[in-house]
């Protein structure tokens, strides 16, 4: 975004609906690492790929074996693997490229949501969230699947073996648990019905940290912002937290031992309590203090700046943005639809949400127009000023230029290999990403080439049946075609171009046509339109003379 065009007194949030997006019935939505392209998931199964620069179709996904709803689709990191989870409890693994399908499992319950490993570059590891059992790590690799902790064991340090195989049917129902990986991927955080949030070592399936979440709310949702720094939860009691994460960017779990370790005199879940606080730390809270109304896909803005949350209300597509400080800056109100998916786009001040009829609806900003950021002496005038011009004003070189003094020095070195660091600084340059797909030209089907033969003779038909072409059919002359003087004058030329009499021939063609005097003749003459014509004339006798040098 270029900020010198933009009014500082403007927030950087969307605010009007720019278009809409429709192809089927469209349930939830997800960016790619760029916002290049948008996934969409469709109820009848099928999954489309937008190109989000032009709004079109790049590429639709199908798989034959599924036609059940899609639930949730997660891209990889550089945006070569898109993972699917369906109604009918599969999830599949896609290469975005080629549209072919890389893997595919069944779980024993359906997973609402499920998301790629953002640490690897082509990753086969996915976290999945079922419907009724606890967050489970999925690997497509060895076709393994190893439940997560949900709640601290009452004796920590003997830990049972992990449950490596697909949840049993067996186990109680209970309320489904949120789960998201951290900026690297090699934590998970979990927030489960007791409001807690466990930090999990997934490989080792040890739990290393727990935060109390005030209220003790059962947590819904669970997100990290796009840089790592704040974690967002959306609990049952109606109300949005932020939490700052105090742990480092790299070689976290060598600083989670080492805080354990500092620890002593404790012990069990107040070991855990106590490392947790080292981990997070309560940052916001965010409410509708009037309507109390529940929240729907809680996000972070790309920059991390802003928060949104959907109104989860029946009949309502409204869309809450805060600040970081905890302030309520706008109000989105939409069509009376009600709003199922969100996402923010990861660079620009976009949003995009689905709407419960399956149409994604792009929010995007309105702009006004500020003059006076465009150059530095530039002046907003409220009314017309006379100007008076300076002497040199106009003059190729001013002599107020010619007393400036430069400051730069021509003789410095300019730093041409230093790359500032931007949104995308965490990608690995060594690795391809993936953020557009070519163009396929899509083949004209038999019904499109009947259309288009039946439009031919459809105009062909009200060629024929046009006054002159009718008139002409009166006359004998239906086969001929009806032409243009011009066209008559170079001939048709479908058949045989005709030639041009010459003055002695007309002349012989004029003494033939002499009538006999004092009667009446009947002079068959071609118009200009092509067409013959009989002209009744009747010529006297002290005409003739005149007549016969007339024709």
């Amino acid at each position: 975004m270029n900020a010198p065009i933009i009014d500082p007194l403007q927030g950087d949030f969307p605010e009007v609906i720019e278009e809409y997006l429709e192809h089927g019935v469209i349930k939830c939505v997800a960016f790619n690492h760029r916002g290049s392209l948008l996934a969409a998931g469709c109820a009848d199964g099928g999954c489309v790929i937008f190109d989000f620069e032009t709004r079109g179709i790049a590429k639709e996904i199908r798989d034959i074996d599924c036609s059940a709803a899609i639930t949730s689709v997660s891209w990889s990191k550089y945006g070569h693997r898109l993972l699917v989870s369906a109604a009918d409890k599969s999830l599949t693994l896609w290469d975005v490229s080629t549209g072919e399908k890389i893997a595919r499992t069944i779980l024993q319950q359906t997973p609402l949501q499920a998301r790629l490993n953002p640490g690897l570059t082509s990753p086969s590891l996915c976290l999945a969230c079922p419907l009724s059992s606890a967050p489970m790590i999925v690997d497509f690799d060895i076709d393994c699947t190893t439940l997560l902790p949900v709640a601290v064991p009452e004796m920590p340090d003997v830990l049972a073996p992990p449950q490596r195989s697909k949840c049993p049917e067996s186990n109680p129902p209970f309320s489904p648990a949120a789960a998201c990986f951290n900026k690297c991927g090699d934590l998970v955080y979990i927030g489960n019905s007791k409001g807690e949030i466990l930090v999990i070592d997934y490989k080792s399936v040890r739990v290393l940290a727990l935060v109390p979440v005030s209220g003790a709310a059962p947590v819904k949702n669970i997100v990290f912002s796009r840089n790592g720094q704040y974690l967002l939860t959306n609990s049952h009691d109606r109300t949005i937290r932020i939490y700052e994460n105090l742990l480092p960017g790299k070689n976290v779990l060598k600083s989670l031992e080492d805080l354990g370790k500092n620890i002593d005199g404790i012990d069990g879940v107040e070991k855990l309590k106590t490392v947790g606080s080292k981990c997070l730390t309560l940052f916001r809270e965010f409410q509708d203090s009037v309507t109390k109304m529940h929240w729907k896909a809680p996000c972070f803005s790309g920059d991390g700046e802003w928060v949104v949350g959907g109104s989860a209300c029946k009949g309502e597509h409204k869309i809450y943005i805060w600040d970081r400080a905890g302030h309520l800056v706008k109000i989105l109100e939409g069509p009376k639809e009600a709003l199922i998916d969100l996402a923010w786009h990861p660079v620009h001040p976009i949003i995009v949400s689905v709407s419960l009829a399956g149409l994604v609806y792009i929010w995007a900003k309105d702009y006004t127009e500020n003059w006076s950021a465009f150059a530095p002496d530039f002046k907003e005038l409220e009314e017309n000023e006379e100007y008076v011009e300076r002497e040199d004003e106009f003059d190729l070189i001013p002599e107020t230029e010619k007393v400036k003094v430069l400051d730069v020095n021509e003789d410095e070195e300019v730093d041409i290999e230093t790359v500032e660091k931007d949104a995308f600084s965490d990608s690995d340059t060594s690795v391809e990403e993936l953020r557009y797909l070519p163009a396929e030209p899509i083949p004209d089907t038999n019904d499109q080439q009947d259309n288009l033969v039946e439009s031919i003779k459809l105009v062909e038909g009200q060629i024929s049946a046009s006054p002159a072409s009718e008139e002409a059919i009166q006359n004998g002359h239906g086969a001929d075609h009806v032409l243009s003087p011009q066209a008559e004058e170079l001939g048709d030329t479908r058949g045989k171009r005709k030639r041009k009499p010459s003055e002695k021939a007309m002349e012989l063609q004029a003494e033939k046509a002499k009538p006999s005097k004092g009667s009446g003749r009947i002079v068959r003459a071609k118009s200009r339109a092509g067409v013959d014509q009989e002209i009744d004339d009747t010529v006297n006798d002290e005409d003739d003379d005149d007549d016969a040098s007339y024709y």
